[in-house]
């Protein structure tokens, strides 16, 4: 036994490590994929955002090592910390500071890139409700659900205010998720469905969404919507022709139409999926959706083996984070989900949102490094 407490990296989770590097490394190729032609037409490297999105997966590998260095544990004593960090941040970037990009003042601009506090608040919000609920064991009654529904209304209020709804959502999940294993009422999480339903009423209701917004959803709800979400409509309308075209086996690489041709919005961030779909078809589909599979299983297996309940729902945040964000961003770009912005884990271009990716996994690899300790 003190063999396992000196070298919690005997008990790496190798599986969890190597399957996110693949999907990770899968992702960049994608990334690739869909911006080389533009770019060479444009003039511009070719590589560019391939290049970029390699520099930000070494730095959340960089990141996502240096978390497993440092005890779990540590990370829930420093919570409220990061927690009230994280709201700081938040709260700056909604002032001058803050700079705005395709609709959201959600970014903070640091010469050519950019960072976005929101994604590092699903990772406050994961560890601040897994320390509180973990501390308040069997007492969840409804004073505490309470307290618990501020420290989770504040981040999401915030990011509403961006506003950035995709990522409201996600938080939401993590909330539900991390509530429902700790141990809450059921009547107690009925209860904070209806707020949360009567919340998004009074968002749309208040015109605190923007109008790109309404169209996304309006588009869902009427694909031949008329009028200004016709074109949100048409975006839909591509992305599910370019995963359809891909058939069995796809296109093949580098050789998809409507990716080559960009027809397709964000191809290479919101809708990568659908690279993976018309230029390898059902199979790289059906390849990269059983990798994900594999991390959320792995990540739920650790939740199982975890030494305190601290550490079963840091990952249970981890797992629900990651499933919110697969299932949104797949659907979306199937037509069975509104277009939310929401980006597909470990795939989609961006440094915040991959840095933020990888560090969470680092806490589920922490977690089950010192399972015994």
């Amino acid at each position: 036994m003190l063999g396992d407490r000196a070298a919690p990296w005997r008990h790496l989770d190798a599986t969890l490590l190597v399957v996110s590097a693949a999907i990770a490394s899968f992702g960049a190729l994608m990334v690739y994929s869909s911006t080389q032609r533009r770019l060479d037409v444009a003039g511009v490297d070719p590589q560019l955002y391939l290049k970029r999105q390699v520099l930000y997966v070494a730095v959340g590998v960089i990141a996502m090592l240096v978390v497993t260095l440092i005890d779990y544990r540590v990370f829930r004593d420093f919570a409220p910390l990061l927690y009230f960090g994280t709201l700081g941040l938040l709260l700056l970037v909604l002032s001058p500071l803050g700079s705005t990009n395709k609709g959201a003042q959600a970014w903070f601009q640091l010469g050519s890139f950019q960072f976005q506090p929101s994604e590092f608040a699903k990772l406050a919000l994961i560890l601040s409700l897994a320390s509180y609920a973990a501390a308040h064991r069997g007492e969840l009654d409804l004073q505490t659900m309470g307290r618990l529904l501020v420290m989770g209304g504040a981040p999401i209020a915030l990011i509403n205010l961006q506003p950035d709804l995709g990522t409201a959502l996600v938080l939401v999940a993590i909330f539900f998720g991390v509530l429902l294993v700790a141990g809450a009422q059921p009547k107690h999480l009925l209860l904070l469905a209806l707020v949360g339903v009567v919340g998004a009423v009074a968002v749309i209701q208040l015109g605190i969404l923007k109008q790109y917004q309404l169209d996304r959803l309006g588009a869902f709800l009427d694909p031949q919507a008329e009028g200004r979400a016709q074109r949100t409509a048409y975006n839909l309308n591509q992305s599910k022709i370019a995963i359809g075209s891909g058939g069995l086996t796809g296109k093949g690489l580098f050789q998809g139409t409507q990716t080559n041709l960009s027809y397709v919005p964000e191809q290479h961030s919101d809708f990568i999926f659908t690279v993976v779909g018309e230029e390898l078809g059902l199979v790289g589909t059906s390849v990269l959706l059983s990798l994900f599979a594999l991390v959320v299983w792995r990540t739920w297996r650790t939740a199982v083996l975890a030494k305190d309940l601290s550490g079963t729902l840091i990952c249970v945040g981890v797992m629900s984070m990651m499933v919110f964000q697969i299932f949104e961003n797949v659907g979306m770009t199937m037509g069975i989900m509104p277009i939310t912005g929401i980006p597909l884990p470990l795939m989609s271009f961006g440094g915040s949102a991959t840095v933020a990716t990888f560090i969470a996994i680092g806490l589920v690899l922490n977690v089950h490094m010192r399972r015994f300790s």
